[in-house]
């Protein structure tokens, strides 16, 4: 049976341009032709013309289609994993999407007129949230950011105005000016991610590397390190009652050096504990030793100094706050580098960015 290109583009739904176009790309060529020079289509066209309608339906592209009619498996398999890569991206776009639009019902539902830049500027913060958080984290900051009532945000708006003030009137970070906003900071950082290291983390990112969030939260990279220093010299004071008067500029410098790494390790260590990881297994005792090589750097490797280190963080609660470190991560810690030096009464300090 043979099939003009008319014919075949009436059975099969196609147009005679798409079929023009298959014949010059030679992805579907006619096995031969009238006297007249018409196309004309046999049995085995007509199979290959299905499976590249079959194939069309995946969203495949006409390359791709071509190279997998070759019976390359290696393509095929290649296409598959883009194919389903792209349809996970999609449908996380189509729940953020929903999500959006959730909110926004919200209001309406509620016989409340969104106020459109307020609005504006949700979808822009949410669009750069969506570059850098999982849905899952997403979810979560959700409920955090839900639970904190409008009172609680406009203290954090003041808060941070209070701060770029301080800043741009180039006010050290060790003033006490600039010290009375460290705890707030600190517990500004916590609330808003659950004290969660792997959300600060990313935040702090997002953060350093997004214009558009630097423009609409007032919080940029040059803040963050500022109350950084400043929340560290907060945290010394502290430290001091257990340590005694010594200089303290020296692991100041060196904390700056290693906050960025503690961070990493912190949130890798919150996901060791997700996953049931022991301190004694091997992933933990790898982190266990970066993390006392970090403490080392910032504090020195004289034992008793870093008992007294411990002692601190065991009666002081400030000093956990905003750090994403929780006792429960101390304990991890203290019990993976015992084992690891093989010394369970040499303490070391589980100090934290």
């Amino acid at each position: 049976m043979l099939l003009k290109i008319g014919e075949l583009a009436k059975r099969t739904g196609l147009t005679v341009r798409t079929l023009h176009h298959y014949d010059a790309i030679k992805l579907l060529c006619p096995s031969g032709r009238s006297e007249s020079g018409y196309r004309l289509y046999d049995r085995h066209d007509i199979e290959r013309l299905h499976r590249i309608q079959a194939l069309r339906r995946l969203d495949l592209s006409l390359a791709d289609i071509a190279s997998l009619l070759e019976g390359d498996s290696t393509d095929l398999q290649t296409v598959i994993e883009q194919q389903i890569a792209l349809l996970d991206l999609q449908a996380r776009r189509t729940i953020a999407l929903r999500d959006r639009l959730q909110g926004l019902l919200k209001h309406v539902a509620g016989n409340v007129e969104p106020d459109l830049s307020d609005w504006l500027v949700t979808l822009e913060m949410m669009s750069m949230y969506d570059k850098y958080f999982t849905r899952d984290e997403l979810a979560t900051l959700r409920v955090l950011r839900d639970a904190a009532n409008k009172e609680v945000t406009s203290q954090s708006k003041a808060l941070i105005a209070k701060i770029r003030g301080l800043m741009d009137r180039n006010v050290p970070p060790d003033s006490a000016e600039v010290q009375a906003l460290s705890l707030p900071w600190m517990a500004l950082v916590h609330e808003r991610m659950g004290g969660d290291p792997r959300l600060i983390r990313k935040l702090d990112a997002m953060h350093r590397n997004e214009s558009a969030v630097q423009a609409l939260s007032g919080v940029d990279g040059a803040m963050i390190d500022y109350m950084a220093t400043a929340s560290m010299t907060y945290r010394m004071g502290i430290y001091r009652k257990y340590l005694g008067d010594i200089p303290m500029q020296p692991s100041l410098e060196q904390f700056a050096k290693c906050r960025p790494r503690w961070l990493e390790l912190s949130a890798e260590l919150r996901d060791m504990l997700d996953q049931g990881v022991v301190p004694r297994d091997p992933a933990g005792q790898r982190l266990c030793a970066e993390w006392l090589a970090v403490g080392v750097a910032v504090w020195g490797d004289n034992p008793a100094f870093h008992e007294k280190i411990r002692l601190a963080h065991e009666k002081e609660p400030d000093l956990l706050i905003g750090t994403g470190v929780s006792k429960e991560m101390i304990a991890f810690l203290e019990e993976g580098i015992g084992h690891l030096v093989r010394q369970p009464h040499r303490r070391t300090g589980t100090s934290h960015g």
